[in-house]
């Protein structure tokens, strides 16, 4: 069972994550969270070869550690498909989130809502190999009939649980999209 819960823990930051990635119209740093840049031929977190702050709501600005490397990281930026136009001054690059249009938010709730969807499926199979675990261990006479009904049963409502959770992280990233 804690294995279970650990395993839908884990699976309700995941899609945090996911959804950290995914741009609104305000200026966020873990927007660059997938972005690699090419530093001396390895592929290397964005993060750990600049600064990156947010001195407004809709700019945001990477000091590089490496002057050298601010042409790579602007061409990661492009490459990176955020949607993002990097401008390089020499010292540090600057990048102004521009407001998302009325289609675009709506693509972004629809490609959030499915991103949710996978992730309720996968907690559904996490209920799916418990309750399979559960009838084996039934089957080998480790339980007896009633134990395997009040742990499927427990087992259920962690899963209404972490589904409620899943509609909650959802709900709250198409409000942020959508202001």
């Amino acid at each position: 069972m804690a294995d279970n819960e650990s395993r839908m823990e884990k699976t309700v930051n995941a899609l945090k994550e996911e959804f950290n990635s995914i741009r609104t119209g305000r200026a966020s740093a873990s927007i660059f969270d997938k972005v690699r840049v090419d530093y001396y031929g390895t592929p290397t977190p964005l993060n750990q070869v600049g600064t990156i702050s947010i001195p407004e709501a809709r700019t945001i600005v990477i000091s590089p550690f490496d002057k050298g490397t601010i042409g790579a990281i602007e061409k990661a930026i492009q490459t990176a498909d955020l949607g993002l136009n990097p401008n390089n001054d020499g010292k540090v690059i600057r990048v102004s989130i521009p407001p998302l249009t009325a289609d675009r938010r709506k693509e972004l709730v629809k490609q959030a809502k499915t991103t949710a969807e996978n992730y309720r499926t996968t907690i559904r199979n996490i209920r799916r190999d418990g309750n399979d675990d559960l009838k084996k261990q039934q089957k080998a006479g480790e339980i007896t009939e009633d134990q395997l009904k009040t742990e499927t049963d427990k087992l259920q409502k962690l899963t209404d649980k972490y589904i409620d959770e899943i509609n909650k992280v959802f709900e709250a990233k198409e409000k942020e999209i959508m202001e």
